[in-house]
């Protein structure tokens, strides 16, 4: 039975633990993840999670690729990709990807999903934006990609940070046409309204 590949990429911003659950999620929903650190991304996400957290990744993802190594086939069009999700997303990622400047299989990964119209979410994690942010986001989104910040919501009455990213990369992964069950939604959770 084939399964859906979902590619995920990982950059150097703060914010890791968001990759961490996304990729949780998508491996519990029976979904190929395949994973692209970026060297920074790799660092942070050490620096945030530890060695456990890092495991925790790695044990959700069928294949790891190099950064470096544009002869990596998510650095082709015709890979069979559902998606990708780069999560989190540093401005400079963003404005390379933006600009078509191809730095690293990351970049070249993006633009072969701009190019080949397929999903491409940007989980940006910056403040305040500047505007040069805002450009790059703007060409972003004009180019086909989607631009996800990364905003928690609330309304969940998350107990912990646990909670807060777990919903968050949950959201994702229904903004991507997938269930999770389990996911707490203003429907589920305001009852008052109805």
């Amino acid at each position: 039975m084939n399964r859906e590949r979902i590619l995920v990429a990982v950059t150097g911003a703060s914010g890791s633990i968001y990759a961490k659950y996304f990729c949780k999620i998508l491996y519990r929903l029976g979904l190929e993840v395949h994973l692209i650190f970026s060297d920074t991304g790799l660092e942070v996400t050490k620096f945030e999670l530890g060695e456990k957290g890092l495991n925790e990744i790695r044990s959700c993802i069928k294949v790891e690729f190099d950064c470096k190594k544009f002869f990596a086939p998510p650095a082709s069009g015709s890979s069979r990709y559902h998606s990708m999700v780069i999560i989190p997303c540093t401005m400079g990622t963003l404005g390379a990807i933006s600009n078509g400047m191809s730095q690293n299989l990351i970049h070249r990964a993006a633009d072969c999903f701009l190019k080949e119209e397929k999903k491409l979410i940007a989980v940006v994690r910056e403040s305040p934006f500047n505007e040069v942010h805002l450009e790059n986001m703007l060409k972003f989104k004009r180019a086909g990609g989607v631009v996800y910040p990364a905003m928690p919501a609330f309304y969940s009455h998350p107990q912990s940070l646990d909670d807060m990213a777990y919903f968050f990369a949950g959201r994702i992964v229904e903004f991507l046409g997938f269930k999770v069950n389990d996911l707490k939604t203003w429907d589920s959770t305001n009852t008052k309204a109805f």
